[in-house]
């Protein structure tokens, strides 16, 4: 791999790969079991210079803003390395917000241009809030022959010949601002530089190494943390492959995975956990006897990995279970949520590492990982190099909360000087999250200190980011809250939001107003939606200002009445 410590940009680093492995394969594009696009590292500089070339005509100087909102293509990381080679900031946004949700984002990070799919494009300008939009410059790809693209660009006809000029960036300047949360709520647009970057791709591919002829299944979104790094700069960076599809249904992921050898995977464990049930699920089909067999062999391949894993060996003694995942995977890589340590164990005793780890946004990637010297099922693994893990006011069973310092901990949040104050205390960066270190330094998390939720699939939903769909409820007053806040458990899993509402004097809770609750929750994308509701009987705590003392309710209520209390919607 390139040795990153020689460079002070993503641009740079970026370029100086695809010169360095010109004919090696760099990313592959499949739709459904058809590929639409495979190219070498040559390729990719030659459909990206012309881009570069028109972005600098276009006058985007160092530091202006473009956001990306597309699915996982071969464009998208073309526009991506084209942004940084020109000395601009990405905004990658997820493409799943609504139109609102994205012209909100785009306000708020000042994007000066914008690359998007016709279709999201098409929905951003039927918006009612279209007219707001301030993006001078629009970049609209495979839009279809005739359309109208309302004063937008086509993304394939946005070229110019000739040589582009790398524009150089120091570390500290801003790379990425990628968004946390803050849709409908307050945007948390976390501020990355470019040495955040380069020190957290540094510590991953230590542990987890990358080269010429390692295949990378791109599934989690582009703009998901986890993916932008393992599924983009890391790959690049070690001269190996990305393999994008572009669809996920179960039977197109499982043929990516033998058509191209797949090395490495990303999942949330929502994900990992449908794999589970459907190689369960072949199992109890298999006839006895060879049941019987199997049961046998991973017995034995549990017994011989229980130290460390040997994926050489576990693929000589269950041949059929590694040839379904191609029979070149070294690891799954699971992280973004709380995944079940059982779920782990089961790939694992099959002689499938899962590699879990810890992270959030404002860390970049990953904070802690399981380096597999052993495998722990039980933990979120260790701190990477370069990354400093303490408990914050421990209690007596040592549980506080975590936090971190290192140089993959980001600048500070776009625009919000209070936030960063109380999140970054000298150098620290306050979690949130609650966890103990074991006796050999693995750090274990046990829930959550901050009012949010964290679903199956690793969205951040804060209940500021939903309440405005209930709006003009026809109750005194209303407040959401994640179960865990109000009623702390030593776990994570089965998170929810729960609708806390106050009646006006006199009034019932009636099978209309449920309904209207339950219409209202369905407006909202699936993992937004409130799991239950409460009825409080006191008013809210207020400031003098008539802000919800949200810290004070929570904990009335949490006092005041159990978690079974709340009624499932």
């Amino acid at each position: 791999m390139l040795d990153l410590r020689q460079y002070s940009s993503l641009g740079a680093a970026l370029r100086d790969a695809l010169e360095r492995w010109p004919n090696e394969t760099c990313l592959i594009e499949a739709d459904r079991d058809r590929e639409k696009v495979r190219l070498t590292y040559s390729d990719f500089r030659e459909m990206a210079g012309p881009l570069c070339r028109a972005l600098e005509d276009a006058e985007f100087v160092p530091g202006d803003r473009a956001a990306i909102i597309m699915t996982n293509q071969s464009k998208w990381l073309i526009s991506a390395y084209s942004i940084f080679f020109c000395g601009g900031v990405l905004v990658p946004l997820d493409y799943k917000l609504t139109a609102a949700e994205h012209l909100q984002l785009l306000a708020h990070s000042k994007a000066r241009f914008l690359v998007v799919e016709y279709y999201l494009w098409r929905a951003i300008t039927q918006s009612p809030e279209f007219a707001k939009l301030t993006t001078e410059i629009v970049l609209v790809t495979e839009a279809p022959v005739g359309a109208d693209l309302r004063g937008a660009y086509r993304w394939e006809e946005f070229r110019r010949k000739g040589e582009p000029k790398l524009v150089a960036r120091e570390r500290e300047d801003t790379a990425c601002i990628v968004y946390s949360s803050g849709t409908g709520g307050r945007p948390k647009g976390c501020v990355l530089t470019h040495d955040n970057y380069l020190e957290q791709c540094r510590a991953l591919t230590e542990w987890y190494p990358f080269w010429p002829g390692v295949r990378y299944l791109s599934i989690l979104p582009t703009n998901h943390a986890i993916d932008f790094m393992v599924g983009f700069i890391g790959p690049f960076v070690c001269g190996a492959c990305v393999v994008h599809l572009r669809t996920l249904r179960p039977e197109f992921v499982r043929d990516a995975f033998v058509r191209y050898r797949i090395t490495y995977v990303s999942l949330v464990p929502m994900v990992l956990k449908n794999l589970e049930r459907g190689l369960r699920a072949k199992f109890d089909e298999l006839p006895r006897g060879k049941r019987f067999v199997l049961d046998r062999l991973i017995a034995i391949n549990k017994l011989l990995t229980r130290r460390r894993p040997h994926v050489g060996f576990s693929r000589r003694l269950l041949p059929q279970v590694h040839k379904a995942f191609g029979g070149e995977l070294r690891a799954l890589i699971v992280g973004g949520a709380f995944t079940d340590p059982a779920t782990m164990q089961f790939f694992y005793d099959l002689g499938v590492p899962v590699a879990c780890g810890y992270g959030l946004t404002e860390a970049c990637t990953a904070v802690t990982l399981n380096d597999l010297k052993p495998f722990r099922a039980d933990t979120v693994g260790k701190p990477l190099p370069g990354s400093e893990v303490r408990i914050l006011n421990p209690a007596g069973d040592g549980i506080g909360e975590v936090a971190v310092r290192s140089r993959a901990v980001m600048s500070h949040y776009l625009d919000d000087a209070d936030l960063t104050v109380k999140t970054i205390v000298e150098g620290w960066l306050h979690t949130g999250d609650l966890g103990r270190f074991d006796g050999v330094g693995h750090l274990q998390l046990f829930g959550r200190k901050k009012n949010m939720i964290v679903t199956e699939g690793g969205k951040n939903i804060y209940p500021e980011d939903v309440e405005m769909v209930f709006d003009g409820l026809p109750v005194k007053e209303y407040c959401i809250f994640a179960a865990n806040y109000i009623w702390p458990q030593k776990s994570l899993g089965e998170e929810m939001l729960v609708l806390v509402v106050r009646l006006e004097q006199g009034q019932q809770f009636s099978d209309a107003l449920a309904t209207e609750i339950s219409a209202r929750n369905l407006k909202l994308a699936d993992y937004k939606r409130v799991g239950g509701h409460l009825v409080w009987e006191k008013d809210f705590p207020r400031t003098a200002s008539m802000k919800i003392k949200r810290g004070e309710l929570g904990e009335e209520i949490g006092r005041g009445v159990r978690r079974e209390s709340v009624v499932e919607i």
